[in-house]
């Protein structure tokens, strides 16, 4: 016997696929609760807390970069060299601050 969508199951076939079904929507269940129950745990942090987490990387990429422009530009300024410390050196400043707000994003992340 054939249907539209192709040849017809056999009532085995049918019930395995119904346990397979049933198998997929009991596991679909445990992880909702299970998200649930790590939800209640562990809440969402406050807005102030991110803020807070905004400001700290803010500051641990600008922090840097700022100390290495002002170390650049007092060797310009000491060997009259124009600008040849500064560039790289406020590049090298934005790397070591993304480089450290990438770490400490990455332990926040770990903690969790």
């Amino acid at each position: 016997m054939l249907t539209v969508n192709g040849p017809a199951m056999s009532d085995g076939d049918r019930q395995a696929r119904e346990r397979d079904g049933e198998a997929a929507l009991e596991h679909a269940a445990r992880q909702a609760v299970r998200r649930d129950r790590d939800a209640q745990e562990e809440p969402e942090p406050s807005l102030g807390s991110r803020l807070g987490q905004i400001g700290i990387l803010g500051w641990t990429i600008v922090v840097p970069t700022l100390l290495a422009l002002w170390f650049g530009h007092w060797l310009d300024r000491r060997f009259g060299t124009g600008v040849f410390f500064s560039a790289p050196l406020l590049m090298i400043g934005a790397a070591a601050g993304l480089w450290c707000a990438w770490k400490w994003m990455h332990r926040q992340t770990t903690r969790k």
